[in-house]
Formats: structure tokens, C-alpha cells, sequence
């Protein structure tokens, strides 16, 4: 497994999927990554096999993480596990590019967001958020307000005991957001990401999001189609050209490969154990509704996941997997040649309901 340093990160991975059954030297290093983290490995697997408990601690990370739990070792679970290694204080954090990465730093924003300094998502991802939040921290502290966060700021920090169970600020704004409406569609970047992970399939996602893009035009919308051909193109270049564009609202089309859910339609939005977005929530919500209405498909639910397109977007992001192709009856779905225009109709709808506030029941 070889590590090359990139926009996404330091520590980004160049490597095949690691499954059950591997060996050798890269396996050797996820173990001793997990048994660091906290999760078990037999002993007699410690030499580089991935054998049962490799995957159970592996699938046990993932699960943690809010990461598909399937067991295989890809990029997000990889570099997740990498970001796992760092605590707060292990080094000196500051704005930079490539951005800093790790549980350091997700523990950082989570604490500036409880005292009240708004460092925005969670990430674990040092920003410009992260920036102007430790700025303004050191300004309220008299302390130098140059975004360095060494060992003084963290001591500074760890001073006021922040109470990390309390409401993060970042997730009360955005949720007063969601209350009303979701956005203005007249004149909105909405970005449009069609999953491709097999290429002797024929791509579904993206007729799904050429006929979106089409009718979000109606709307007065301004599609941007991250991916338009025939082609797989690295995530992080999708989600450098979603940032760059500035847009409202990235939508992530995938037909899902049963990973996430047994069958159906779902929907994940960025979330773990500890934060989510709001309004990623509420867009999920209304696209979900809208899918199962529309469509006709098994509700698959809602869902939280820290999955890269979700965690490095900087706009409220969903991913919507209308079905999965291992499933016989959602396979036929997915041959009827109906099938991608009525899954974008469908989207559109649940985008365009999120353009308005959402209906509160009244009681009675």
C-alpha cells in the first residue's frame, strides 16, 4: 500500500481494496493501527493476515466511524484509521494546504464549538472555520490571535472544562437554519456527483443526474455535473470541483451495491456518533420522502455516514442510492429504461420541497 501525499490529505492512500485474505506488509500496518485505536486482533494474525478478527476489528472501526461496515479496507476507511493516531497536542495545528487531518483536530473544532466559537462541521479537517474559530478564541483569551494551535492554546482551552456533551454550536446554528426554508433553487449551484465504481455496468448514476441537471433547469436552478462522462474520476477531485463551485447543495447519485442497505432506496447524510448536519438531515428527509412516494421502492431509510463526498463538502451533501443492483427485484428496477427519469423526477421534487420551509404539524 503505498502513501503519497495529496490535496485530500497527507497520509492518502494509492492502493487496491484490502479484503479478508490479504497478506503482507500493508496488512501488518491496518492491524497495528486498529490494536492503537483500541480494537482487538488475534495474536496469531498480528504477522499481516487478514484473517477473522482482522475484519471483526475492521468492521467494528467502521461502524465507529460512521463508515459502510463491510469489512474492506478502502481510501475513506484507510485514511480514517490514519486520523485516528492523533490526539490533541500530539502537534502543532495550523491553516494550511493540504489541510491538517485527524482526531486531533475534530476534537479541537468539538471543543471550540461548545465554548461558543464556531468552528462549523466537525470534520476533522483544520479550514478556514477552524481558523477563524482558534482566532477568535485566542482574541477572547488575550492571547496572540495568529490560528497557531500549540500546546499554549490547548492548555487555554482545557482551562474553561468545556462540557463536550453540551450542544455544538455549529450544529444549533445550522439547525435554526433548517427551520426555514432550505434554499433559494432560483439561481442555485446545485452540484450533481454520479457514483461509478464498475465500469461493465451501464452507468445509471449518471443518466440519473443528466436528467436531474435537466430538471433542476426548470426550477431556474444551475446544475453543475462534477462528472459527465464516461469515466472514473478520483473523489477528491469531485469534491474540490463541488467546493470550488460554491454550490447550495451537493446531491451524490450511487446505484447502491447492497452495502448499506439490504434493498430500496436510501439516503445518508454527513454524520457520526457525535455531530451531524442539519441540514444535510432535513435535504436527506425530503429526497427520501420524495423517492419512496414517486418510485415506488422499499424504504430504506435515512443514514449517517462520515464518507468523504458527505465529510469534505462544504454545502449540506447527500447521497442518494435509489437501489441496490445485487437485489433481483431492485435489479429489474434498475433495467426498465424508465427507471433513471423516474428516480430524477422524483430527486427534484424532494430538492424542491427543501427549497420551502418545512410544515410543522400543528397540534390539536
Amino acid at each position: 500500500m503505498a502513501v503519497a501525499a495529496t490535496a485530500r490529505g497527507a497520509e492518502t492512500p494509492t492502493m487496491d481494496l484490502i479484503r479478508p485474505g490479504a497478506r503482507g506488509e500493508a496488512v501488518r500496518d491496518v492491524q497495528h493501527r486498529l490494536l492503537a485505536a483500541g480494537f482487538h486482533v488475534d495474536p496469531d494474525e498480528l504477522e499481516g493476515t487478514y484473517g477473522a478478527s482482522t475484519e471483526s476489528a475492521v468492521r467494528a472501526f467502521q461502524q465507529a466511524r460512521a463508515l459502510p461496515s463491510d469489512g474492506i479496507l478502502g481510501p475513506d476507511t484507510w485514511e480514517q484509521l490514519v486520523e485516528a493516531g492523533y490526539r490533541l497536542g500530539d502537534r502543532t495545528l495550523y491553516l494550511r494546504s493540504p489541510a491538517f487531518r485527524g482526531d486531533d483536530v475534530r476534537e479541537l473544532q468539538r471543543l471550540l464549538n461548545v465554548l461558543g466559537f464556531d468552528a462549523g462541521k466537525e470534520d476533522g479537517i483544520f479550514g478556514v472555520g477552524s481558523d477563524r474559530a482558534v482566532r477568535e478564541f485566542q482574541r477572547n483569551v488575550a492571547s496572540r490571535a495568529d490560528g497557531i494551535v500549540g500546546l499554549e492554546t490547548v492548555r487555554s482551552i482545557g482551562r474553561y472544562r468545556p462540557a463536550v456533551e453540551a450542544p455544538s454550536r455549529a450544529v444549533v446554528r445550522e439547525g435554526e437554519a433548517a427551520r426555514g426554508p432550505g434554499i433559494a433553487l432560483f439561481g442555485a449551484v446545485i452540484a450533481l456527483d454520479a457514483e461509478r465504481d464498475d465500469l461493465d455496468v451501464t452507468d445509471v448514476s449518471l443518466a440519473i443526474v443528466r436528467e436531474l441537471a435537466e430538471r433542476l433547469k426548470k426550477f431556474g436552478a444551475r446544475p453543475s455535473l462534477l462528472r459527465n462522462a464516461l469515466e472514473v474520476m478520483a473523489v477528491g477531485d469531485r469534491i474540490r470541483r463541488a467546493n470550488a463551485a460554491d454550490a447550495a447543495v451537493l446531491i451524490s447519485v450511487a446505484v447502491g451495491t447492497g452495502k448499506q442497505v439490504g434493498r430500496g432506496s436510501a439516503c445518508f447524510y454527513y454524520g457520526t456518533h457525535s455531530t451531524h448536519s442539519p441540514m444535510g438531515r432535513r435535504l436527506a428527509e425530503s429526497i427520501q420522502e420524495a423517492l419512496v412516494r414517486g418510485v415506488g421502492v422499499p424504504d430504506g431509510g435515512l443514514h449517517a455516514r462520515s464518507i468523504a463526498i458527505l465529510r469534505e463538502t462544504r454545502m449540506p451533501a447527500v447521497r442518494v442510492e435509489p437501489a441496490v443492483a445485487t437485489d433481483p427485484t431492485d435489479a429489474a428496477r434498475i433495467g426498465d429504461p424508465a427507471f433513471a427519469g423516474n428516480v430524477a423526477r422524483s430527486v427534484a421534487e424532494g430538492i424542491e420541497a427543501f427549497s420551502r420551509p418545512p410544515v410543522v404539524a400543528r397540534s390539536s
